[in-house]
This record gives C-alpha cells, structure tokens and sequence, in this order.
C-alpha cells in the first residue's frame, strides 16, 4: 500500500492522471475506509480520508494521497521539489460505533486513548481525531476541546447534550 500511495503521489504532484492498477490482494480490494497522512520535516503537510468505507481500500488510499496533496484546505498543492522530504502514513480505520453516555465524566470513562479514534458530531458539523492524535493530546478533555474546535465550535462543544460521539479502531503505517 505503501507503494502504491507513493507512486499516487508522484503523479498528483506531477500532474499526472491516477495510476491504472491490477489488483490481486483480497485485502486491498475490500470496502475499508481509510485517511492518508502526509508530513514533511515531522509537521503535518495534509490529511484527507474518510470514516465510512466508500470504496475498496486500494482506491482510497490512491485518491486520499491525491486530495492530501493537492486539496487539503489547510494548504498549498504539494510540488514536485517537495516529493523527497515529504512521508506517507496511512491509517485503515474501522467502522465508526457510536457511544451511549448520559453526562461528559460517562464519555470520559468510555474513551481508550491510543486505542480510539474519535468521530464528533453536532448537528452538520462533524470533526474527527485518529488514534495517534493522543500522542499529541493525551488528556482527554484536551483532547476533546481541541476536536471540539475542529468540529468548528466552542472548546466545550463536546459536553453539550445533542453533541454525538463515535469512535472508531486504526491500523497504521508509515514510510521510514
């Protein structure tokens, strides 16, 4: 998968149409869902992916790679000169459930950090965190507040009574 993220990378830095690909392993042709991450000197240079399985995992990570580099809002289109210093992770998630809870201590108990990745939603508006945030944000409250204003709320959008909460399990990898 790897290799196929970095060969997609190429191409959308380049300009290039996706790549035409045979595809024989039974795992990369299942419907999964999947975020691409791409960093560069160790900071974020963009994310995309989705929570919901669309397509067949090979497909999404292809056309995760090309929207990280090129349409993530929080930056400019990746180019070619950066392809060298920039790395590929990819994070297969698993299908969102959500969580039943009565106050926000409930929520608090109910989350496994480094094991959950957090899905936030409140009316249209929804934000998620993968599991390897908390490495960044161990606290949970912290970690809650900041996915609070993601979500494009308040730090305290997550203790609201109509705020609903998933969570979802990640497998990751990375280039070295």
């Amino acid at each position: 998968m790897l290799e196929l993220a970095r060969t997609a990378l190429i191409r959308s830095a380049a300009h290039l149409p996706p790549l035409e690909v045979c595809v024989v392993s039974e795992a990369l042709t299942a419907q999964r869902a999947c975020f691409v991450t791409l960093t560069r000197n160790q900071a974020l240079r963009g994310c995309v992916g989705q929570v919901i399985a669309q397509q067949p995992l090979y497909l999404a990570v292809m056309e995760n790679v090309r929207r990280a580099a090129s349409r993530d809002p929080r930056f400019a289109p990746l180019q070619p000169q950066e392809l060298e210093e920039v790395k590929i992770e990819i994070t297969v998630v698993t299908e969102p459930r959500a969580l039943s809870f009565g106050t926000p201590e409930e929520l608090l108990a109910l989350l496994q950090p480094h094991e959950h990745g957090v899905l936030l939603s409140l009316g249209p508006a929804v934000a998620t965190f993968l599991p390897q945030v908390w490495e960044q944000i161990p606290n949970k409250i912290e970690f809650l507040e900041r996915l609070s204003e993601k979500l494009g709320g308040p730090v305290s959008a997550w203790r609201g009574k109509e705020v609903c909460v998933s969570v979802y399990q990640a497998e990751w990898f990375a280039e070295n």
